[in-house]
Parts: C-alpha cells; structure tokens; sequence
C-alpha cells in the first residue's frame, strides 16, 4: 500500500522473522555468536531464551541462512501441552518415516539415522522453537536421547529456543542433568532506546527508504509504547506508515505514534508497554530537555574505550573464535597467540586490560601453567580469566567454551 509513497523496495517492518532484517544489535550479535560457537565446537545443548517478540526465531532463521553443508538440520517450530509423542516429531522434523510404529520402532528408526549420517561425516543438528511448552518428562526424553553420543564426539546437538519460561522449566531439580549438559545459554533481552531508535533507521535502509522518515521524537514515542521488544516496533511503525500515507504525510512524528498507540490501546487486543520512566533514564540518556521545552541531543562525556582484550590458546581455531566473538561484543582483541612465555612478550608490548587464558585438556602441565600464570599477573599487572576444559571431552560440554566461560565472558563483556 505505501511502499511506493515512500519509496521501498519491501515492507520494512513486517512481523515475519526475516533474516535480511536482522538488526545486529550487541545481544544479537552475541546471541548468534554464541550460538555459531556451540555448533563449531558441538555443544550438546545450546539454550537462547527471551520474551516473546525479542528476534529469537529471526536468530534460528539467520542460523540456518549460514549453516555449513555438511550439517543436517531437523527444525520443530511450535511445541504446546498438547504435543504428544516427541520422537513423532523429531522423526518429521528429519523427514523420516514414522507411520504406526511403536515408541522403540520409532527410536530405532532415529539411531540408525544418526548413525548413518556420522558414518557419513555429517553432524545432525536439531532446532526447537517455542520450546518452552515442553514439559519436564519431554525434555528428560531429549537428554536420554543425546546419550547417543560418543566420548570424542556429538552424535546429535541441539538447540532449544524459547521464552524465559524455558529457562524456569530448565532449573526443575528434576533435570538437573539435563542442565548440566547445557554448554551455550544466553537471555535475549529488549533493545533499549538508542538501539530501537538505530533498529528502525536500520529496517527503513534495509527495505530501500529514508532513515529520516522517522524522526529522533518518533523514534523515543515507539520505544516508549514498544518497550524495545522488536515485535511491537514493527507493529507501531508499520501502522504508523499507513496513517503517514493515508495522510499523505512524508515524515513521522511523535504525534503519530501517539495516535497509533492510542489507538491499539483502545482496541485492548496489543500489549503495548508503556515506557515513559525507562525512557528518561536508560540508555535514552543521550536525549535531554533543552532550554524552551524542546527535545535534543544532551551533552554527552567522552566516548567509552573499548576494554583491551589478550587471547592465549594452544587452538588456532580456538582462537580465531574467541576473537571474532569478543569483537562482536565490542571489547577490542589486540593479540590471539599460544600459550606459552612468548605471552609475556606480547603482553608488555600491547596496552591489555585481561587475558583470556582458555586451557585444552592437557593443560594440567601445573606448576609450568601456575607460573606462567603468576608471571603474568606480576609482571604485566593485569587479571587473568582462563577456563579449565580439561572434562570437556566427555559430551557433557563444548571443547573449550564451557558454560562457566560463557558466563565470565558475559560478565566480562558487560564490565566493558
């Protein structure tokens, strides 16, 4: 209707998950980084929970755009009480026959297929959406599954995707094992302000339009209504686009955002969320009340520097990853090499904030390693994160991204 009148190839803001309009904001990029990670490193669970709305079947679908060719990929978009027999529905979901088979049938049928995809050197992946509607008995009928794989490598992975429920369902005494297996685990949380203000310049771009169409007020009201939840963006802009045409209007204002937040909120069917505090305070601090009532630009400080991050590692792969995966997250690498004493030597040439140390499992050289360690903390007077991998080896956890790295690193990440 209005793509012509303001000069879109496509919709901007459609509500279905569309890849090309993935916005790479820092808990994207670092959710599918994470993800991409566990898959490298055959990870036995990976989890990616966040509210309803926030991009995590967008993430799955760009996950699957960029998957290699030798994975084979079972994908289950929907889970409800309802669900019934899983290994029906794994079955379906790699297209294998299931008919009237019986439970064990249907189990034998599964195996033989992971076998013969192994001994074929494919990895067979399986995704599930909205996987917050399986039920204790389902997911412990998942983990037994995964006991198919090997001490050295993993038969089957799996990615579960849902909303936080999931991650309430997950920490049930019950599947306490279950959650031990979980090496890749990440919250994806709403965008703040400047980040909805960045996503809609973003998806206008991306469909071919101006970023200006919606000014900096507009931007601040969708925030306000939307509460950075992606799904509610593109719901008020779309609406607000075809008011915008149905007036004849080039440029979105607040004022219209407001008559299309009035008027979901009247229909009472859109949880629209009313945001007017966190917009004052969050990272909307850069927008402040200028003389005369007028909204602008604040002043803002110097900008923040990037935490300066060493990587060792005895993998080149290792630390190829590492680097690719603290850079997206906005930390700046300034040197990925083995361990060893030439540490030393490049940390007192480079200005480093931390090291990330990650060890492999022959790294109980003890006394060698606590030297080296010590060496570095006295001598270059900088914190030292490593990660003892040494178990990772038994299926129970990525090979060198545990979850407890993966915890640091977010903790680490969140510092910078």
């Amino acid at each position: 209707m209005y793509e012509k009148f303001y000069g879109f190839r496509d919709k901007p803001f459609s509500l279905l998950p569309d890849p090309e309009f993935l916005y790479p904001s820092k808990k994207h990029r670092m959710a599918l980084t994470l993800l991409e990670y566990g898959l490298m490193n055959q990870a036995s669970f990976s989890v990616i929970t966040g509210d309803i709305g926030t991009g995590k079947t967008t993430l799955i679908r760009q996950l699957l755009s960029q998957m290699e060719r030798d994975m084979v990929v079972g994908l289950i978009t929907n889970t409800h009480p309802s669900f019934g027999e899983l290994l029906q529905w794994i079955l379906m979901a790699f297209n294998l026959e299931c008919g009237s088979k019986d439970k064990v049938e249907m189990y034998k049928t599964f195996m033989d297929f992971l076998i013969k995809q192994y001994a074929a050197n494919r990895r067979t992946v399986l995704i599930i959406d909205e996987a917050q509607n399986m039920g204790p008995q389902a997911l412990e009928e998942l983990r037994m599954l995964s006991n198919v794989n090997s001490e050295k490598d993993q038969v089957l992975q799996v990615i579960l995707a849902g909303q936080p429920g999931l991650r309430d369902n997950l920490r049930d005494p019950r599947l306490e094992q279950f959650a031990q297996r979980i090496s890749v685990d990440y919250n994806l949380e709403p965008l703040n302000l400047e980040e909805t203000r960045e996503y809609i310049h973003h998806r206008l771009s991306i469909a071919g339009g101006s970023t200006g169409i919606f000014d900096d007020e507009a931007c601040e009201a969708v925030f306000r209504y939307s509460g950075g939840i992606p799904r509610l963006v593109n719901l008020l802009c779309d609406t607000a686009l075809v008011y915008g045409y149905a007036e004849q209007t080039a440029h979105i204002g607040a004022s219209l955002i407001e008559d299309v937040a009035r008027d979901k909120q009247q229909n009472k069917i859109v949880p629209l969320r009313q945001q007017e505090h966190e917009a004052a305070g969050d990272a909307s601090n850069d927008v402040s009340r200028q003389p005369g009532g007028k909204k602008g630009r604040g002043t803002q400080g110097p900008p923040k520097r990037a935490m300066r991050v060493a990587i060792a590692s005895d993998s080149e792969r290792q630390r190829h990853y590492l680097k690719m995966m603290l850079e997206r997250s906005g930390l700046k690498v300034v040197a990925a090499v083995p361990i060893g004493d030439e540490i030393i030597a490049q940390l007192s040439k480079e200005q480093v904030d931390v090291l990330v140390m990650d060890l492999d499992e022959d790294a109980h050289r003890s006394r060698d390693l606590d030297r080296l360690i010590d060496r570095v903390q006295s001598q270059c007077r900088i914190p030292v994160l490593y990660n003892d991998s040494s178990s990772a080896g038994t299926g129970d956890a990525i090979t060198d991204l545990g979850r407890k790295l993966t915890l640091k690193l977010t903790s680490l990440i969140g510092r910078g």
